[in-house]
């Protein structure tokens, strides 16, 4: 005979529906943490990013990157072997945006070679200087 009490309950009814939203309003709030804020590079800016890291794989001058995003600052991370340091890193970090510049790249002993607002302007450390020769007559 319990059984046949509870399947109306189960079907519908305002008991049933009062019960179901205090269970899952109990468990959404206990079960769920506040997920945490990362900072990532956009779209528009992996794209350059890549472009500058496509052309130094394609001279064989790097062979791997990694990304990080953590809570304070994203890193992109430029190897020329896997199992080494790596070579440079492109740092986005946004709390400095109006003071430094949100955008660096770093060197392997931990030296900035440039920072500034724009990534466009920080990238341009890695553009190719060329350089001419005088020839002897």
């Amino acid at each position: 005979m319990s059984e046949i009490e509870e399947i109306p309950s189960r079907r519908g009814g305002a008991a049933s529906a009062a019960a179901t939203t205090k269970y899952s309003a109990t468990v959404s709030s206990s079960s769920q943490k506040p997920a945490p804020v990362l900072t990532a590079f956009n779209r528009q800016e992996l794209t350059e990013i890549l472009k500058i890291y496509g052309r130094n794989v394609a001279e064989g001058e790097w062979r791997d990157y990694a990304i990080d995003h953590l809570r304070d600052k994203a890193v992109f991370s430029i190897f020329r072997r896997t199992a080494e340091m790596p070579l440079f890193r492109i740092e986005k970090v946004p709390k400095l945006a109006r003071k430094q510049g949100a955008y660096s790249v770093i060197a392997p002993g931990g030296m900035i070679l440039k920072r500034g607002q724009d990534l466009t302007n920080v990238l341009k450390v890695f553009d190719r200087r060329k350089h001419l020769k005088l020839v002897g007559i």
